[in-house]
């Protein structure tokens, strides 16, 4: 008898500890959406009438090569062009791409989206590299001053989970493949080199044609 009423004591007990277990997990997860505002990322003239969307993974090598690119092009026409991001995790070929873009996210929602895209592309070798790349991305968002408890929180966030996914699934539908593919003003562009991609965008604003000024090698291979 002692036996079969201790077997329903360990019974109830075990139920009343997985069922406390998993409210506060279900908690901490709601938790964790407290105060993030999914957004677009733009920089540039967010009014202007040309508009290059990228779709871009963190931990793509050929992402990182266009970064100087985007970046030197955007401060010569940064204020003729509207420049949207859109994340498209390659995840079968890079596993650390979504947690790189849930970083890039979590920065995001205090106002330093594109401060962390940055860091993210300028230090890719190094925490691509690494077995626990979240390391580098709270030094990162150390770097840039943010609440790091905040940012830690947020990068278990659902809704970002979602965003990204939400990114992805946008890409897919259109039948993208590789990282990084450009659309200008809604169409899929395509170039062969720095120059080609830069001059399509520079034919589009009316201004007249140059060359990057940027140090870059002829075999980059554009998407990956």
């Amino acid at each position: 008898m002692f036996k079969k009423h201790a077997w329903k004591i360990f019974l109830i007990t075990a139920v009343v500890l997985f069922g406390g277990s998993f409210y506060i997990a279900e908690q901490s997860t709601k938790d964790a959406d407290v105060g993030v505002e999914i957004t677009e990322h733009v920089k540039g003239n967010p009014d202007a009438t040309v508009v290059v969307r990228e779709y871009a993974d963190f931990q793509c090598p050929a992402c990182a090569q266009f970064h100087p690119i985007t970046k030197e092009f955007l401060a010569e026409y940064g204020d003729q062009v509207r420049f949207e991001f859109v994340h498209f995790p390659l995840v079968t070929l890079h596993p650390f791409a979504v947690p790189a873009a849930k970083a890039a996210e979590a920065a995001g929602q205090q106002d330093k989206f594109f401060e962390m895209h940055d860091k993210l592309f300028e230090n890719q070798q190094t925490w691509s590299a690494s077995a626990n790349p979240t390391a580098f991305f709270i030094q990162y968002a150390e770097e840039l001053e943010l609440d790091v408890e905040t940012f830690r929180r947020h990068m278990r966030a659902p809704s970002i989970d979602a965003q990204v996914e939400a990114n992805f699934r946008e890409a897919e539908a259109k039948g993208f493949t590789g990282t990084p593919t450009f659309e200008l003003n809604g169409e899929k562009m395509e170039y062969r080199s720095f120059d080609d991609w830069r001059n399509a965008i520079i034919a589009a604003i009316g201004g007249p044609m140059g060359s990057s000024t940027v140090d870059t090698t002829s075999d980059v291979e554009f998407a990956i």
